[in-house]
């Protein structure tokens, strides 16, 4: 019997209005609207990863925002596990119990953490809020998941402004890995760093799915990048998948025109052997 997906997405639409034009006389146009996510679905398997990928506006950021419950839909399932995650609100999902099971890693590392806090807070809110964690256990946490993402002890007391892009890309990423997901969701987070840096989190984010068995959905502009760290990937245009497989095939061989115009970005890194 074929094992369940983690995640099942269905017919996912998601909307935003834009503002209305002021018309000849001050009148105001009727309010229209911009379909982010048009018709979305796509399932992931336990412990796969899978790269998002399209240009910028095409939608992928706003999918992410439905999977990860920051933001909801105007239709569609997500289903988790079983779990159907779009009945529950976004404002409440922060306190659903299935919250510590599905983190997000954001695109700028140091945008997203509190400059007036710690690494070590930044790591530590999470296992407060979400597995309830106090004193010598969760300092203990803290530490495991700090020496799993190669940052070292030392750093968990500087602030944001204090680390390098590198180190707050991993801060940003224990801090998702800390309560134990078993799905991490990443919106470009090695966009903002220098190549050679990015190449060192992207064979840390490879290491982590493969031992801690984590399915992944990882959402990049470029296929190049995304090749190295997914075994398949969606294509992505004006809020539709355009275009999904294996992610060597695409890249080699892509089936639509949309594709093989992102396939120029022939990534810069040495490609990791496929097991």
């Amino acid at each position: 019997m074929a094992q369940r997906p983690l995640l099942e997405v269905h017919d996912l639409v998601a909307r935003y209005a834009l503002p209305g034009v002021p018309s000849f006389g001050g009148l105001v146009t009727q309010r229209r609207w911009l379909q982010a996510v048009d018709g979305v679905s796509f399932t992931l398997a336990r412990g796969e990863a899978v790269g998002l990928v399209g240009e910028s506006g095409c939608g992928k950021s706003t999918l992410v925002s439905l999977l990860a419950r920051l933001a909801d839909p105007v239709s569609g399932r997500i289903v988790f596990d079983g779990i159907e995650l779009a009945d529950q609100p976004a404002a409440q999902a922060a306190k659903a119990p299935w919250r510590h099971r599905v983190q997000m890693v954001f695109q700028d590392p140091h945008d997203s953490l509190d400059p007036r806090r710690t690494a070590f807070d930044a790591i530590a809110d999470p296992l407060r809020s979400l597995r309830g964690l106090r004193g010598d256990a969760l300092r203990q946490r803290v530490l495991d998941v700090a020496q799993r993402v190669q940052l070292g002890a030392d750093l968990l007391q500087r602030r944001p402004h204090e680390l390098s892009g590198g180190q707050a890309a991993r801060v940003g990423i224990a801090r998702a890995l800390a309560p134990e997901p078993e799905l991490l969701i990443l919106d470009e987070p090695t966009a903002a760093l220098d190549v050679s840096v990015q190449a060192g989190v992207l064979a840390l984010l490879d290491r982590l799915r493969r031992e801690l068995g984590l399915a992944i959905v990882f959402v990049s502009h470029d296929l190049g990048v995304v090749r190295l760290l997914c075994e398949r990937v969606l294509v992505m245009r004006e809020g539709r998948i355009v275009d999904q497989g294996p992610a060597r095939e695409l890249l080699d061989r892509p089936r639509h025109a949309y594709t093989a115009a992102l396939a120029v970005a022939i990534p810069r890194f040495p490609e990791r052997a496929n097991s």
